[in-house]
């Protein structure tokens, strides 16, 4: 039997492990139940055949990066190797387990059933990733079962934190952990017939806005912080017709330009009434970065561009804080690598691969960035992501497990 045979007859597996690991709420901010999701993760990967170890990750590093509600909250990233006899290099797969919190009302009642109706499989994390990381499991256990060898060493991550900055997941694991590897599958950015191969980087600011309070029956005493905000932002339209004349064309034809979204979050401070000159204002900025910019020439032309807009504002003074940034990544997918990987694609979905950038970000800039290896997107992917009734096409995970398993067992050697 071969593993793709193997993977078909066992998707009660696929399924049965998803619906476990949904179950386990790992919901980030604050980054509840880490530890119960791997524990449970180390008796799979010891299952299908991975030597696994759990780091924790160091208090001292904790209390520097996170805010004082979280670090009652420990971290733990997992490391699995199964090396191959003889090879020499190794290749890498990398998936998170947190997931975003959760609203509103599902269609199965708990956000986090794992409930399957019509080839879909319900719950917060499904798509986004922990689909990937049941596909990826079944993939091992069928190269196990089939007496199938890898043809490169492998090594497998399963990390925490990718949903606020990573800083603590996958950019501990890069500079702390015990690997090496010479080309690296990150579990999502490319899905279905597209693989990724380089994604837009994130630069997110947060602008205060002080002003002067007062009576509000006396408004011309005051300094009205949000009268201030309101014309900041205005004036933000200039730098949006900046970014819109900067371009980068994707390996599928796709033209990119690098974009603002302003006021996710927005507040007024504490002591509003609404008879009071409003003091304080505040509103961030989702800058995102393109994969041809340079990070720190996007931050110095925003920042510059802010503080030019607020001083041309009477009264207008501000504060820029930086939230939290992740860096963009690009490779041209002409390795051998990619072609391999498209191969692979194209051979379970039967129709040409496409090579493709995500607007979003996700965990491969520390592999292609840090590690500078040959570094590629691809997962199961599903719909609804970060939304109300998130679900994974139970038919697209047993596909991706086949891919993972065929590119396990041919590439490299």
């Amino acid at each position: 039997m071969n593993p793709a045979t193997y993977i078909d007859r066992h998707t009660a597996d696929l399924i049965g492990r998803l619906q476990q690991l949904v179950g386990i709420s790992t919901v980030n901010p604050p980054g509840e139940n880490y530890a119960a999701v791997t524990n449970w993760l180390m008796q799979e990967m010891v299952g299908v055949g991975l030597q696994t170890r759990r780091f924790a990750v160091p208090r001292a590093m904790m209390t520097r990066l996170l805010p004082e509600t979280q670090r009652a909250f420990p971290r733990f990233n997992l490391l699995g190797q199964l090396p191959a006899r003889g090879a020499k290099q190794t290749l890498h797969f990398n998936a998170h387990y947190d997931v975003v919190p959760v609203s509103g009302r599902w269609k199965h009642g708990s956000p986090f059933s794992g409930a399957v109706e019509r080839g879909w499989i319900y719950g917060r994390g499904t798509a986004d990733m922990k689909g990937s990381i049941a596909s990826l499991l079944l993939a091992l256990q069928a190269l196990r079962a089939t007496r199938t060898t890898p043809r490169l060493n492998v090594e497998v991550s399963f990390v925490c934190d990718e949903e606020t900055d990573s800083a603590l997941g996958t950019g501990w694991l890069v500079e702390h952990a015990p690997i090496k590897p010479d080309y690296a599958v990150v579990m999502e950015g490319g899905e279905y017939d597209h693989v990724c191969c380089g994604h837009n980087g994130t630069l997110w600011l947060e602008v205060t806005v002080h002003g002067r309070a007062a009576h509000g029956s006396r408004p011309e005493l005051g300094v009205n912080a949000l009268e201030k905000m309101s014309a900041l932002v205005l004036a933000l339209d200039d730098y949006k017709r900046v970014l819109a004349k900067r371009t980068f064309t994707a390996p599928d034809g796709a033209v990119r330009h690098p974009t603002i979204n302003l006021g996710g979050v927005f507040s007024a401070g504490a002591g509003g009434k609404i008879n009071t000159v409003p003091a304080f204002a505040s509103f961030s900025i989702d800058r995102r970065v393109l994969p041809i910019e340079r990070h720190a020439d996007a931050e110095r032309d925003l920042r510059a561009f802010l503080t030019a807009a607020a001083k041309k504002i009477p009264d207008c003074r501000i504060r820029i804080d930086k939230v939290s940034e992740n860096y963009p990544c690009f490779t041209k997918p002409s390795h051998p690598f990619f072609a391999a990987i498209a191969e692979c694609v194209s051979g379970v979905r039967r129709k040409q691969t496409v090579f493709n950038t995500s607007t979003g970000f996700n965990d491969m800039h520390f592999f292609a960035n840090i590690l500078k290896i040959p570094t590629a997107g691809y997962g199961p992917g599903g719909r609804n992501e970060h939304g109300v009734d998130e679900a994974a096409s139970v038919k697209e995970l047993v596909s991706t497990a086949k891919i993972y398993a065929e590119l396990l067992a041919t590439f490299g050697g």
